[in-house]
């Protein structure tokens, strides 16, 4: 990222195992990098191990560099407490011990000022049932952790996802900060099999579904968003009891997941805009691409392509030319 180095700033947090603490942040825009390191004790230049004694006073850290012109101060604390159990003292999920433990660490005045009236918010709204524990203090020294730290969630997806979830971070985190609001009304709106396929990522029976052998032409679009997502010029029969495509409307309307449940390493699908929970896709399609996205009926909504133009999927015509 090019610019005026001299304005960026420093943002220093700590929220337990610091591999989980990575990701979130080094995915928004204005972010020029990301470290894992250990800061707050009293020993130089400490190791993994030595921290990980609760010898040295450290606690395992992310600094951030950002540019505030792009991202303020305020946004960062606000997600960093959507990233941890505030209410924890005494280490953070399945991790305990002090090297564990949170805290905001401030480079300035200002951002202690920000740092602690984001708190009182986050007190006040009721989120937590328990005090917030989580202190705000002053920077310290911080000392990048070993390489093979860094960066985790890209050098070692599989194993950075299955410590997400194992850890309990990842349940956590969605139930506490679920829109409950928005909860309901998808309740109400949606059939209980298609809350439970595209919210907590269940899986409808084989065969016993609605388009694993359905024909018509049209458009499936997701149920809860109504983006479209797949044509039937795209799908096959693979004998597998969903319904299943070679390809998305468009790349960018689905997000892929590493996903390690039932003892599997699979590919998870998921919408765009909605988030809903699709399926997965599998390396077992026809050629050229064989890629199989197998996919519950559950989360599709279908557009019969007479319809498209009067239900505003009137661009989509042109797929069956």
């Amino acid at each position: 990222m090019s610019g005026d180095v001299s304005r960026y700033e420093l943002a220093t947090f700590a929220g337990g195992c610091f591999w989980c603490m990575v990701k979130p942040f080094d995915q928004r825009p204005g972010i020029i990098r990301v470290v894992s390191g250990y800061t707050g004790g009293h020993v130089e230049n400490p190791t993994y191990e030595q921290v990980c004694s609760d010898t040295t006073g450290h606690v395992e850290a992310v600094q951030i560099t950002y540019d505030p012109d792009i991202v303020p101060y305020e946004e960062l604390v606000e997600l960093f407490w959507r990233l941890i159990d505030p209410t924890d003292p005494g280490g953070q999920f399945a991790d305990r011990g002090h090297s564990y433990t949170t805290a905001i660490f401030v480079h300035d005045e200002k951002q202690r000022e920000i740092a602690e009236r984001s708190k009182r918010r986050l007190e006040a709204s009721g989120t937590f049932d328990k005090p917030i524990v989580t202190p705000i203090v002053p920077a310290a020294p911080f000392y990048p952790a070993e390489d093979y730290h860094q960066g985790y969630y890209k050098t070692n997806p599989v194993r950075y996802q299955a410590y997400y979830a194992g850890s309990g971070r990842a349940k956590f985190l969605k139930e506490t900060w679920k829109d409950k609001k928005k909860d309901e009304e998808l309740k109400s709106r949606l059939t209980p099999i298609q809350y439970e396929v595209t919210q907590n990522n269940g899986t409808e029976p084989p065969f016993r579904n609605a388009f694993w052998d359905h024909k018509e032409e049209g458009i499936y679009v997701d149920i809860v968003s109504g983006e479209p997502l797949f044509s039937s010029k795209d799908k096959f029969d693979s004998n597998c009891g969903w319904p299943s495509f070679t390809k998305p409307i468009d790349d960018k309307r689905v997000t892929e997941h590493i996903d390690l449940t039932h003892n599997m390493i699979r590919t998870e699908v998921r919408s765009k805009d909605a988030d809903s929970h699709l399926g997965h896709v599998f390396e077992d399609g026809p050629l050229p691409s064989r890629l199989r996205y197998c996919i519950n009926s559950a989360a599709l909504r279908f557009v019969p392509k007479e319809k498209l133009e009067e239900e505003g999927y009137g661009r989509f015509l042109a797929l069956f030319d």
